[in-house]
């Protein structure tokens, strides 16, 4: 019990902090921008993948640096994870974001209520979320019998990609969707909009974990392995 709840206190941390650095990070970069919204996203994309970086690598030894709902179910349906534990990532990984979106609008001194009117629909969003959470997943069972940082590496690089090569931005994560959804500022999300791209997540991370079962099946989990060792713990 008391592992569980050091890997859920990891969880929750690490997904208050990056919800904190996608919003505030977002409202920086359109403070700046001068209404150059390349600009913006630039800026908005680089602190992103900087600051996933540097989670990935301190918290995967603790809870795996899931800090995404649909990670936690590619593991879970490699048996990684039992559902009680499953469930409980999930949870702590959404209450997290949203405490990151307090706490990014006290830091720009915004209203802590204030829900996104930016609209983000269509065929093309669902799609490109399907694909950035497919590569998503594939990037971190791709790596996760290397050194963690490889593993950050890769997670934080094909999130900056995503972010300039889909429609959508590269949400991939259903519980900084949500998250989102909850601020008014560059990095908003109508809640309207919400449930299309959580789809599309569920059913590119669904197709990934199927993908990377046949592709990486002679690899066996490491217990070196930064997003598999500590979800081992406690079986």
């Amino acid at each position: 019990m008391n592992d569980l709840a050091r890997r859920l206190s990891a969880e929750a941390f690490g997904s208050a902090a990056l919800a904190a650095i996608v919003i505030g990070s977002g409202v920086m970069a359109e403070r700046f921008a001068g209404g150059n919204t390349a600009l913006a996203l630039l800026g908005n994309t680089l602190a992103t993948a900087a600051g996933l970086y540097v989670l990935v690598v301190v918290f995967a030894p603790v809870s795996g640096a899931h800090f995404n709902p649909v990670v936690t179910l590619a593991c879970f349906l490699r048996r990684e994870l039992r559902w009680r534990e499953a469930s409980a990532y999930s949870v702590v990984q959404i209450a997290g974001m949203l405490i990151g979106v307090l706490l990014a609008h006290a830091m720009f001194e915004l209203p802590a209520w204030l829900p996104s009117s930016k609209p983000r629909h269509g065929a093309s969003q669902v799609l490109s979320e399907a694909v950035a959470t497919f590569m998503l997943i594939v990037a971190i069972f791709g790596t996760r019998g290397r050194r963690v940082e490889s593993v950050g590496a890769a997670v934080a690089l094909v999130i900056a990609a995503g972010y300039w090569f889909t429609a959508s931005t590269s949400f991939a994560n259903p519980a900084i969707t949500i998250a989102r959804a909850l601020s008014d500022t560059f990095a908003g999300i109508r809640m309207a909009d919400v449930p299309a791209f959580i789809f599309g997540q569920l059913v590119g991370g669904l197709l990934a974990s199927a993908f990377c079962a046949w592709l990486f099946a002679a690899d066996a989990p490491d217990a070196t392995s930064p997003l598999a060792a500590s979800d081992q713990r406690g079986k």
